[in-house]
């Protein structure tokens, strides 16, 4: 029997192949016995003894029930779909005398070799470890070498014997870092492929293809042709006949050869019997530049939805709708699959735009700046082929060696932030702000529950998570392709010490105010710098940083100085400036720069009033050039940025388990509030005591009291000096007036102090009261976790006590989650109590102790995500270490969708 819920509905996703193709993946069901009958049949002899070690042409009434007869426990099954037809299939059966299960795969002949079985694999293996099975036996004949290559390369610990002519493959189903790692990698580079098939088509068709100029198809086609695109280009019109001069057809079944691509330019309401087209004629992809989807249109809308429903069953993917089309620059396929008439230089940058107008004007700006493109995509409304998907294409793609975006939303933070940290250690990543980032359709929240949403600003949030996923943010589009030319030209700058080089005194200030705004430091120039610079161009100029040469200085000078300043060990960048005199030498100053060498100190120029858009070759490097000192110090400012961001060491992010956190605890206690309460609500003070004392939170012990007795009682058993708070107020601040008496020593003290606020507050705000042990003195921080709806788990720290009852995400240093150890430290290193902590906190251990206690804090919101909020403040941190005195917890049903962590797109 299934088993209660949507389980197989959890399981149904659609996933990229090693070889980018996509096939559809979903528990076998009983109703699939005919299909699995004829998938069966087609398979050679040979294939069918490999599965069932014996010659089997048909499959027996009774081998059909077992196969699609499943009961989701004992007995798995999962089938590949590609159009009507299975492709792959496997299961599992129960061993219960050897606390195991058995595999068995099939994958049909023709469709071997693009990693069927791998991923049908995985699927069994998360599988059976939610059902509590921890080994998975397969038997396998020696001749089979393409499923044990399979097991051996999955990333799973293994073992295997031989007897008896069968070899027997034990897989233990324990998770390793080492697995986790070779499954997010195999699943990458599928994703990624399955972008370049849209990118590197031997032949495109391009539907609704007009025979008049002007129209959207019949620009796509001409250009197509125009651009010397290496393959077959098919023009697909309703009438037939020819368009420019090309033999049209009438739909895409009737193109006689096979086609790759096919990019549409036919109205919104056709698209879908297109693309219902194109999957039967087996074309491998699909771009849509059909406009008059409507203002709604995007990944929730009901045509998207269907549109990437029949794209996917067929194997294909989706750019568009609305796209501008896209361009690949590789020799030999010169591809301009776009409407517009823009021209691009073949080059190492990649650029990605949710914008088709903007991109047109990005297109022609990175030309004129010399900025080459390998490949160009408007992704459009986004219904399928997303940001995550191309970044995991240029990750792997030789010709790329930064990627640019603009993006106006994310389809999936999370993802694009395990993307982009990868990424970006090896092939730069620059984007332009555009907005706030916000993801479409955000839920709105529980009427009757606190929306947190507004403290947090997504334009904020997203701005941290871009910071910590390693992505250098820009604001303009001419700022992103000028940083692009020095991520290609030049080295990363190690430091920000810089030396300024100038024949223009006016220049120089211009320069040194523009470092100065970047966060740049001048080099100090060692002694041997000048005593070279002195004797080799004398006087007349200042051989000091920065460096003034003499007003008509010529290429002598500048390859002295700029030579000297390369070599000095203090110095990590250095901005040329030359401005003509009398007699203009940029040509020869460009060759003289040319001849100094340097594999390491990053070099950017300004020559006044040249053009820009090729560089100074100097040495086995090229200089980029700027048309103002300003422009070329924002860029090294970025670049700075990105070198120490680089250079951070990633730490280590602690496991529950590591951390003693019993997280089954917590999750049992979130359940008891959640059958009690299915909406959510605050935790009450006893649950609080619970949590803290799993999580080993350092809660300050405290009592509920209703009366000056009970207030006596408790502080007898906690033991003075105690605080007495007053719960029924919205917020708490220092003194009787705002709700806490501090520092009560004797109980006439607190008896008083319970009478007195009774009658500031009144009997309500008093009923309950609680009374604290007094923790010691420090700062107080606030420190914050939220699960941000599209983001995931953020976690903030900023200042505590009453100042933080006005501040907003912006006044906090923001951490999206995961958080390792050394991401807490500089979490703490740059929020606003940074500075308090430093003056109080002599040798560091009570910042020491905040730092571990985010870490376990991010942990467990992390591995819970209906801990929706957690506030503690203020958070004391003092000598002694950390005290929570305040923390108000809220459990609500989770926004994180609850999928199996397997591959899907």
């Amino acid at each position: 029997m299934n088993q209660p819920g949507d389980y197989p509905a959890r399981w149904e996703a659609d996933v990229a192949l090693g070889d980018g193709g996509v096939v559809h993946v979903r528990p076998v069901r009983p109703e699939d016995a005919p299909a699995v009958a004829v998938f069966h049949a087609r398979q050679p002899a040979e294939d069918q003894y490999r599965r069932y070690f014996t010659s089997m042409p048909t499959l027996t009434p009774r081998m059909l029930e077992r196969l699609t007869m499943v009961d989701y426990v004992e007995h798995l099954g999962f089938v590949a779909l590609l159009g009507d037809d299975i492709v792959g299939m496997a299961s599992y059966d129960m061993w219960p005398e050897r606390n195991a299960a058995e595999v068995a795969f099939m994958v049909d002949h023709e469709h071997r070799g693009r990693g069927l079985a791998t991923v049908l694999l995985e699927y069994l293996v998360v599988a059976a470890r939610e059902i509590g099975i921890p080994t998975l036996l397969a038997m396998v004949l020696p001749t089979n070498q393409g499923m044990l290559t399979v097991f051996r390369a999955a990333g799973f610990q293994s073992s295997s014997t031989f007897d008896e002519g069968v070899i027997e493959v034990e897989l233990d189903l324990e998770p390793t870092a080492e697995g986790a790692a070779a499954i997010e990698a195999r699943a990458a580079r599928a994703e990624g492929r399955s972008v370049g098939r849209l990118l590197h088509p031997g032949s495109i068709a391009v539907i609704g293809a007009g025979r008049e100029p002007g129209g959207l198809g019949h620009e796509l086609f001409v250009r197509l042709l125009r651009s010397g695109f290496g393959g077959p280009v098919y023009p697909v019109n309703p009438h037939g006949g020819h368009v420019a001069s090309v033999r049209a057809w009438p739909s895409i079944l009737d193109v006689p050869d096979e086609v790759d691509l096919a990019v549409l330019a036919v109205p919104a309401e056709a698209t879908l019997d297109v693309v219902e087209q194109c999957g039967r004629r087996r074309v491998r992809g699909v771009v849509i530049s059909s406009a008059g989807f409507g203002p709604a249109a995007g990944p929730g809308d009901d045509l998207a939805r269907r549109l990437v429903e029949r794209a996917r069953r067929w194997g294909m993917r989706i750019i568009g709708p609305e796209s501008l089309g896209v361009i690949n620059t590789r020799p030999g396929l010169s591809m301009v699959a776009t409407y517009a008439p823009v021209e691009v230089r073949p080059g190492n940058v990649g650029f990605l735009t949710q914008s088709g107008t903007l991109g047109v004007a990005a297109l022609e700006l990175a030309r004129r700046k010399g900025v080459g493109i390998s490949s160009f995509l408007d992704v459009g409304r986004k219904v399928d082929v997303s940001g995550n998907d191309v970044l995991q294409h240029w990750e792997d793609d030789p010709r790329t060696a930064v990627a640019t975006l603009y993006l106006e939303s994310f389809g999936n933070p999370r993802k694009f932030v395990r993307i982009a940290r990868r990424m970006a250690r090896t092939t730069p990543i620059v984007a332009v702000k555009a907005g706030d980032l916000r993801p479409p359709g955000r839920p709105p929240p529980a009427d009757d529950l606190d929306d947190e949403d507004d403290a947090w600003p997504s334009g904020v949030t997203y701005g941290a998570l871009l910071a910590q996923a390693g992505v250098i943010r820009v604001d303009t589009l001419p700022d992103l392709f000028d940083v692009a030319r020095g991520l290609l030209d030049q080295p990363v700058p190690e430091g920000r010490r810089v030396a300024v080089i100038s024949n223009s005194r006016g220049a120089t200030s211009v320069t040194l105010d523009a470092c100065a705004a970047v966060g740049l430091t001048m080099a100090p120039l060692g002694d041997l710098t000048r005593t070279a610079l002195v004797e080799a161009i004398g006087g007349g100029w200042t051989a000091a940083n920065p460096i003034e040469l003499p007003f008509d200085a010529g290429p002598a000078e500048y390859e002295v100085a700029v030579q000297a300043a390369v070599d000095d060990p203090a110095v990590d960048a250095v901005v040329i400036v030359y401005a003509p005199a009398t007699r203009d030498r940029r040509a020869e100053v460009g060759r003289a720069i040319g001849a100094v060498t340097t594999s390491r100190v990053t070099m950017l120029a300004t020559f006044l009033g040249a053009p820009i858009d090729e560089p100074v070759v100097a040495g086995s490097s090229r200089v980029p050039l700027f048309e103002l000192p300003g422009e070329a110090v924002r860029v090294l400012g970025k670049l700075a940025d990105h070198g120490e961001w680089l250079a951070r060491p990633e730490g280590h992010v602690p496991t529950a388990d590591e951390l003693g956190i019993d997280l089954e605890a917590v999750r049992d206690l979130v359940a008891d509030v959640l059958a009690d309460e299915p909406r959510g609500r605050w935790l009450d003070l006893d649950e609080l005591e619970v949590l803290a004392g799993v999580v080993d939170l350092p809660l300050e012990p405290s009592r509920a009291v209703r009366s000056a007795d009970e207030a006596a009682d408790a502080a007898a058993d906690l033991g003075y000096p105690v605080v007495l708070k007053a719960t029924g107020l919205d917020a708490y601040y220092r003194g009787e007036q705002g709700g806490v008496a501090l520092d009560v020593r004797h109980e006439e003290d607190l008896r008083a102090a319970f009478a007195r606020m009774v009658e500031l507050h009144g009997a309500a705000a008093m009923a309950p009261a609680t009374v604290q042990t007094m923790a010691p003195g420090g700062v107080d921080v606030l420190v914050a976790a939220h699960q941000h709806p599209h983001v995931g788990a953020v976690l903030s720290v900023g200042t505590g006590g009453i100042a933080a009852a006005g501040q907003i995400s912006g006044d906090r240093a923001l951490q999206v989650l995961p958080c390792a150890d050394e991401d807490a430290r500089r979490l703490v290193a740059r929020s606003p109590v940074a500075s308090s902590l430093a003056a109080a906190d002599e040798g560091g251990a009570a910042t020491e102790a905040l730092e571990a206690l985010l870490v376990r804090v991010a942990a467990v919101v992390d591995a819970v995500p209906e801990l929706v909020d957690l506030v503690a403040n203020p958070t004391i941190v003092g000598p002694t270490g950390v005290a929570l005195t305040e923390v108000r917890v809220r459990v609500a049903p989770s926004p994180v969708v609850d999928l199996p962590p397997v591959r899907r797109l």
